[in-house]
């Protein structure tokens, strides 16, 4: 290893310009990086190496050549104060007996029944839409995934008013993690800011809510076919299962990434939908030859291919995990260069998933471009991540986001309201800056005797 090779980058010791950049405009500043200085970028903050790896033979490198001297990043310890240990935050022997545990709940078969689930939570959440109806689309997915998640998570257990506090606590949790200064800065929890009461508050009405659903199934002693009765029976090698404790912190981990992220996803696609009317005309028509009018299935997940291609295409766009972070607990080479022991590395599908050397005229919504997707290199696309930490939940999330977007175009165009524009917000996941985009309903057999409109051009 060459050990006096480094990755070039701005100049700077301390790095607090980077930090200004980062708590200000991550995406601008990340693109900047790889624009100006190339695959491999060093910058400092705080006086610690930060590198930006954006080649897809680097990423694999870091992702799964080095991934035992991989660790979590720095900021792993911020969404700790929410997620506690659970599989996203989790690290060593706990991570391994974790993943391992929840491995049983997301195979193949158990993804499989949980179809019939989101299917009849979205036909119920959806029969309130009416023609002409003004929604705001973010708010909508994210009602309807939160639902959903807490239909599959629970079953029966959940409440409507359950599901409220789940959601009202999460808002919450995802304002905190939006480039909050207590975030940014990771300013100690016990700092009484009015922000770290809120998180607080809200981080308590949870736990109570978890805890008491837990301890009532436990003293119940019945088995039930949802996720939450699939984790109380998984077992280790030595027969032991998770504690309330880990229960907790799997439910907070699974309703933070499998809802929210599921929820951008979606907004995202309809929102390109509803500037490209010609791809929506072909999803609409893929859907009525394979689903008809009746509600979708499992087995049609596999039969929608181009409904497959739009959700790629606006995960490419608009990837819901903007970037990943790792940290080097040894010193590793990756694109011939140097990287130290405790360098926070970061990933970032917004940079890789825009780079036209991968994607050609990479603004472009072009689903199309997935007819090819086994030219693409690995890793130029990873919207869950990869190597031993991909998301355990990547094939849960691709089979509801299908269904959830099918029954939508199946019922409805989607028309943005003029003046209606996508501002990001970047914190844990690609938020929608303010209060999220607003469309109007039209039902779909109105649409397919009216909608004539020209494509719009540019996403």
């Amino acid at each position: 290893m060459n050990e006096h090779r480094t990755p070039p980058g701005p100049k700077g010791r301390l790095g607090l310009r980077n930090l200004f950049g980062w708590s200000t405009d991550q995406l601008g500043l990340l693109t900047g990086l790889k624009a100006r200085y190339g695959d491999t970028v060093q910058m400092n903050v705080f006086g610690k190496p930060w590198v930006l790896v954006s080649h897809p033979k680097d990423i694999e490198a870091a992702m799964v050549k080095h991934a035992k001297v991989m660790g979590r990043d720095a900021y792993i310890t911020i969404l700790q104060r929410t997620l506690g240990q659970g599989l996203l935050t989790s690290d060593g022997e706990l991570w391994k007996r974790q993943r391992k545990l929840m491995s049983a709940a997301f195979t193949p078969k158990k993804i499989a029944t949980y179809a019939e689930a989101m299917v009849r939570v979205t036909d119920q959440a959806l029969r309130p839409w009416r023609d002409g109806m003004e929604i705001n689309l973010h708010h909508e997915m994210s009602r309807l995934t939160m639902e959903v998640v807490a239909d599959v998570l629970f079953g029966a257990g959940m409440s409507k008013a359950d599901v409220e506090t789940v959601s009202d606590a999460m808002e919450v949790i995802n304002e905190y993690y939006a480039n909050s200064p207590e975030a940014v800065v990771m300013l100690p929890e016990w700092v009484p800011t009015p922000r770290h009461l809120r998180l607080k508050r809200a981080v308590e009405s949870i736990d109570t809510l978890l805890y008491r659903i837990i301890s009532d199934r436990r003293s119940s002693g019945e088995t039930r076919d949802d996720l939450l009765g699939t984790l109380l029976a998984a077992q280790d090698d030595d027969g032991s299962g998770m504690t309330d404790q880990q229960l907790r912190d799997e439910a907070v981990t699974l309703f933070l990434a499998g809802h929210e992220t599921t929820a951008l996803a979606l907004s995202h696609t309809l929102y390109l939908l509803s500037k490209y009317p010609d791809v929506a005309r072909r999803v609409h028509e893929e859907l009525t030859e394979v689903v008809g009018d009746r509600l979708p299935q499992a087995d049609d997940v596999k039969k929608l291919v181009y409904t497959g291609w739009v959700l790629k295409e606006a995960m490419r766009l608009y990837s819901p995990a903007w970037t990943t972070g790792r940290e080097s607990t040894a010193d590793v080479e990756i694109g011939g260069y140097h990287i130290p022991k405790g360098s926070q590395i970061l990933m970032s599908q917004w940079v890789v998933h825009r780079d036209p050397r991968w994607f050609p005229n990479p603004e472009a919504f072009d689903p199309d471009r997935w007819k090819d997707e086994a030219s693409l290199p690995r890793y130029a696309y990873f919207p869950f991540g990869g190597g031993p930490r991909v998301c355990i939940g990547n094939h849960f999330a691709m089979m509801e986001a299908t269904l959830l977007l099918g029954m939508v175009v199946q019922r409805f165009r989607l028309d943005l309201l003029p003046g209606e524009r996508l501002e990001l917000k970047p914190s844990v996941t690609l938020r929608q800056k303010g209060p999220g985009l607003k469309v109007r309903l039209f039902e779909r057999e109105r649409v397919t005797q009216q909608d004539q409109r020209p494509t719009v051009s540019a996403a």
